[in-house]
C-alpha cells in the first residue's frame, strides 16, 4: 500500500531554480560536506504542519556512479535514506527543535524503494515531523521521494542528538 503523500505537488508552486534555501543556508545549518552532501535546497517549509519539501539534483558527479551498477548507475537506497535524513536534520537543526551539536541516525522503520532513481534525475524529497521525544532526545520524520512525480522510496527515519567531544 502506498503512503498518502505528505504533499500534493501539483497545489504548491515550487522553484527549484530558486530555492528558499540553497547550498549556502543549508551548509549553516547542517555539517555533512564533500560527497556526503546529499542535499541540493529546500523550496518549502511548512512550520506550522511540520512539514518541508527540499531536493537533491542526481548528476554524473555522483560519488557512487562509478562503482554502483557500473554501465546502468543507480542510485544507493542507502543514499537516498541520508538523502531524507539531511532534511530532517536540516529542519530539527533550523527549527531547533533538538538538543546537541550534531543530529545522528538513530532509525529507520518501514523504508519501501518503489522505483530507480538515476543520473539527471531530481530526487524531490517531502518529510513531516511525525513526533519529537521530550526535551529534544529523539526526532522522527515520515519521508517520501519522488521523481517526476512518482513514488521512489518512503519511510520513517529518526534523529538523535550528538555532542561534540
Amino acid at each position: 500500500m502506498r503512503p498518502q503523500a505528505i504533499f500534493d505537488l501539483d497545489e504548491l508552486d515550487l522553484n527549484f531554480d530558486q530555492p528558499l534555501y540553497g547550498i549556502d543556508e543549508i551548509r549553516a545549518v547542517n555539517p555533512q560536506r564533500f560527497e556526503m552532501e546529499q542535499l541540493t535546497g529546500v523550496v518549502h517549509v511548512d512550520e506550522e504542519g511540520q512539514r518541508l519539501i527540499g531536493f537533491k539534483e542526481i548528476t554524473e558527479d555522483e560519488f557512487w556512479i562509478r562503482g554502483h551498477m557500473p554501465g546502468f548507475p543507480l542510485m544507493p537506497g542507502v543514499i537516498m535514506c541520508e538523502c531524507a535524513a539531511q532534511l530532517g536534520g536540516f529542519y530539527a537543526r533550523k527549527f531547533d527543535l533538538l538538543k546537541g551539536d550534531f543530529l545522528g541516525f538513530g532509525g529507520m522503520d518501514n523504508v519501501k524503494f518503489r522505483a530507480p532513481v538515476q543520473i539527471g534525475d531530481r530526487l524531490v524529497l517531502m518529510a513531516r515531523v511525525a513526533s519529537v521525544r521530550a526535551g529534544g532526545r529523539r526526532i522522527e520524520f515520515e519521508f517520501q521521494g519522488y521523481v517526476d512525480g512518482q513514488l521512489t522510496f518512503s519511510g520513517t527515519t529518526i534523529g538523535v542528538p550528538i555532542q561534540k567531544g
